[in-house]
């Protein structure tokens, strides 16, 4: 047998692909995006995208998991880093911020504002969308309870319900981060909503 061997379709990187549609999706949300958009994109012909992610709905699943698993590891360290808890509360909205506002045009949370249009006729995605807002009420109630353990916290009420308070006002920073608001008006935002939440704890006197 003569003739030259075909050559193999070029590879990709998965992640740098997830992360081009998730640009996609980002910047145009899931019903304007198409096929084509994404191909583009991620450098690839329709069929090999297909072949390597499925149809539009599963590549849109799979890029909003991958970038929440980059923001939960950002925003887990900065609640976990900082000991005292008006600080860590404060660092966690900052660098949420860091991530709404990082682009040329700033673009919010991916899940929040882009989810929450196809979540009510999508039940996979809603269901997506539910466990992101789950993991994050999670990590926000067992900081809450770590720094009530260590008797630097005493909560008016529930925890669980704080968190819930305090993830709200995360979500209003995507929006507001999305609607063009500046870094420093939603820095005055979380700063009066901790300090009201969580106030700061009196230096130790000597």
């Amino acid at each position: 047998m003569t003739g030259k061997r075909r050559g193999r379709p070029p590879k990709y990187d998965r992640d740098t692909a997830l992360a081009q549609a998730a640009e996609v999706f980002w910047e145009r949300g899931f019903a304007a995006t198409s096929l084509d958009d994404l191909a583009q994109a991620m450098n690839m012909n329709r069929p090999s995208l297909y072949n390597a992610f499925g149809d539009k709905e599963t590549l849109y699943r799979q890029a909003m998991a991958w970038v929440d698993r980059r923001l939960s590891d950002q925003l887990g360290t900065a609640l976990d880093t900082e000991p005292d808890l008006n600080r860590a509360l404060k660092a966690f909205y900052d660098k949420a911020l860091t991530v709404y506002l990082g682009r040329t045009t700033p673009l919010g949370c991916f899940a929040i504002c882009t989810a929450t249009a196809p979540a009510p006729r999508n039940e996979a995605i809603r269901r997506d969308l539910a466990g992101i807002i789950a993991r994050v009420d999670e990590a926000l109630i067992r900081r809450l309870q770590q720094a009530q353990s260590q008797g630097a916290y005493q909560a008016s009420g529930s925890v669980h319900d704080i968190a819930r308070v305090l993830q709200a006002v995360l979500h209003s920073l995507a929006v507001r981060a999305r609607a063009g608001e500046s870094h420093t008006a939603l820095e005055k935002i979380y700063n009066a909503a901790v300090d009201a939440i969580v106030p700061e704890m009196p230096p130790l006197q000597n």
